[in-house]
């Protein structure tokens, strides 16, 4: 009876072996794309600073506003609505979405000021959308994006199911083994960050749950999704724009009455709808570092009198429940250690998609001759997963080399992006991968190295100077691999030589 226990487990664990090795391969190039851009959006303000040399030091959020709402009134028309982030510890500028004339821009405002800066970037927007829209028209994007973390999670799964030795292989790693080596560090990095793994993922598919499960939303509120958003931010107000032109009233009284609503905690982001009109509303959320829940609280304004027309703190506990799940997920909760270690766990969970495709290609080696499939993969990997992050630091590059004044700047870094990872793609791809992979991971380390200089490297600012640094190790660490590269594969084959008796 034992024995036939112990068949049909073994059974199960060569089913989940063979279910999480073709679901990490079926989409393992879109997994790593999302993991890379999102690890690096858990600093996406420290980017956009990174980014924007220019603007450095910090300014109170209420005079920013206050300078942002200014410059808007006055450089502004028709405009349907204005759509404010205000500078906190880690963001040091406005981040204004707004139309105008017709025409919808997305632009980092100065503090002071409150007129654009002089170097149009997305800066760390680039990698956020980049993470769970993969640069794809809506919603083709997301949807292949929650496709992929579906079946991320299915891996993950069946990746634990399918262990033998679950904890060993923490403490387990056999270097210069082949197959052997490639096992242990993917399972290594798999199982050291797993709860983070399953965390990271489950609550991204949550993210994203109104796209792929609308059923409940249609099912309750029909067309009518207006109604379906008043009841999940009741502070918020919508009102229609009546025609009669009316100066917006002054915004510094309403964003400190919003703060003392919020129990002393800074203003986050603030809504203008209607500006210029006797309809303006002026909506204001705090920032959510206070709680890890996402939205816990707004009010309304009337935006041509200051009156207060509606305040909420959300209680009620369905509703924590999914903020609280969504927050986890964004971390803008998060202290600076916390972000370091979910840095580290996004990292380490990049590497393990990463390392699995190469497994796939390395255990198939060892048993017999490559297939042509196989053989298509092995260099896919090489164009995609050094292709990738060679578009990524491109992209850092051309925010330094582009002219300041250029029309349709920040357009024309994503498009270097974009061109740069799809050369690279080309080239792993005619090249074999005993010359592409020292070839292409040279490349990036270079890479590296000149955005580290362009910054200036020897910037005064924290920011400045923490950005360069890891761009500095990332290309050290790069270098030594590529050197290791050319040394294991210079070095003679030893030959192995009969001895005969005497």
């Amino acid at each position: 009876m034992s024995g036939t226990s112990a068949m049909i487990r073994d059974g199960a664990r060569q089913a989940m072996a063979w279910l999480h090795g073709w679901t990490g391969l079926l989409l393992g190039h879109i997994l790593f794309i999302m993991c890379l851009a999102g690890t690096l959006s858990v600093f996406r303000p420290e980017i956009s600073r990174w980014m924007r040399p220019e603007v450095s030091g910090q300014s109170d959020p209420i005079r920013a506003i206050n300078a942002a709402t200014n410059w808007l009134s006055a450089n502004t028309t028709g405009s349907a609505g204005w759509y404010l982030a205000a500078p906190d510890g880690r963001s040091n500028v406005v981040e204004a979405t707004y139309d105008s004339g017709g025409a919808y821009f997305s632009r980092a405002l100065d503090p002071l000021s409150g007129a654009p800066v002089a170097r149009d970037t997305l800066g760390g927007e680039f990698f956020y959308r980049l993470h769970f829209e993969l640069e794809l028209p809506y919603p083709w994007g997301r949807l292949l994006a929650s496709l992929a973390a579906m079946l991320m999670l299915v891996a993950i799964i069946t990746g634990i199911i399918a262990h033998k030795r679950f904890f060993k292989d923490i403490f387990t790693f056999r270097p210069a083994k082949g197959q052997r080596s490639w096992l242990d560090g993917h399972n290594a990095l798999g199982v050291l960050s797993l709860p983070f793994h399953i965390m990271i993922t489950f609550t991204g598919l949550l993210t994203l749950a109104s796209l792929n499960m609308p059923w409940g939303m249609t099912a309750g509120y029909g067309e009518n999704l207006m109604a379906l958003y008043s009841d999940l931010t009741p502070g918020a107000v919508t009102k229609a724009p009546t025609g009669t032109k009316a100066p917006l009233a002054p915004i510094g009284p309403m964003l400190a009455q919003a703060q003392r609503h919020f129990a002393g905690a800074p203003v986050g982001r603030v809504y203008i709808f209607n500006p210029g009109d006797t309809g303006a509303v002026v909506t204001v959320y705090p920032v959510e570092t206070a709680s890890i829940g996402y939205l816990p609280a707004e009010i309304s304004f009337d935006g041509a009198t200051g009156t207060v027309l509606k305040a909420w703190t959300e209680q009620r506990p369905a509703i924590r429940t999914y903020q609280t799940i969504y927050g986890l997920h964004m971390a803008h909760f998060a202290p600076l250690l916390t972000r370091w270690l979910y840095f580290l766990g996004g990292a380490m969970l990049t590497l393990a998609v990463a390392s699995g495709m190469v497994l796939w290609i390395v255990k198939r080696r060892e048993r017999a001759p490559l297939s042509i499939g196989n053989r298509m993969l092995e260099r896919l990997n090489v164009g995609g997963l050094v292709g990738v992050p060679i578009g990524m630091v491109a992209f850092l590059v051309a925010n330094r080399l582009l002219p300041l004044g250029m029309t349709a700047r920040a357009e024309a870094e994503v498009s270097v992006a974009l061109w740069s990872a799809g050369a690279a793609l080309l080239l792993g791809l005619a090249l074999t991968p005993k010359l592409g992979w020292p070839l292409l991971l040279g490349l990036l380390s270079l890479l590296c190295v000149l955005a580290a200089f362009l910054a200036p490297i020897w910037a005064s600012d924290v920011m400045l100077v923490t950005g360069n640094a890891m761009l500095m190790a990332t290309a050290v660490a790069l270098g030594l691999l590529v050197w290791k590269h050319i040394r294991r594969r210079s070095a003679p084959t030893p030959v192995r030589r009969r001895v005969v008796p005497a």
